[in-house]
């Protein structure tokens, strides 16, 4: 086991048990893929992605670990309109783009800063306002090269 992957495994054991849950094989396949992928992967694609390490690994493990992960802290679920899903590894303050054509998912840095969180939280009529997600929708290069090639194509 490299080092990473031994260190991975002490944050996922710590978290887990924390939270009265037991540290199993498939859980750490599962949380090293997403500590270490810059995607926001499906659970589908989670389960392809570790179904090599793990052989025997089913989707419904798979589908568990992730909702395991999410309720200790250690991923989040990105839950969208159209009832997909997508899974981020990263717990550090940031933003998400999403293409509306290919679903993909992409961090952007940063967070609100406190006078537009103050902003927010005053229009916000009453609600109280524990937290935050800001996604942005809209095409991702690949996509809007290509319907800007069907712009041009269409013209021409």
């Amino acid at each position: 086991m490299s080092r990473s992957s031994s260190t991975s495994d002490q944050v996922l054991r710590r978290a887990l048990e924390a939270r009265g849950h037991r540290f199993t094989d498939q859980r750490a396949a599962v949380y090293r893929l997403l500590a270490h992928t810059t995607i926001h992967p499906t659970a589908d694609e989670v389960f392809l992605g570790v179904r090599d390490e793990v052989p025997g690994i089913s989707l419904a493990t798979v589908y568990k670990s992730l909702e395991t992960l999410a309720s200790c802290g250690l991923a989040s679920k990105l839950s969208h309109a159209d009832g997909s899903a997508r899974y981020d590894g990263r717990t550090d303050p940031h933003h998400h783009a999403r293409c509306i054509a290919c679903g993909s998912v992409s961090d952007l840095p940063g967070e609100l800063r406190d006078s537009d969180l103050s902003y927010v939280r005053s229009g916000a009529d009453g609600f109280h306002v524990t937290g935050y997600q800001l996604e942005l929708t809209g095409y991702c290069p690949d996509c809007a090269r290509e319907s800007d090639g069907e712009a041009v194509a269409a013209v021409g």
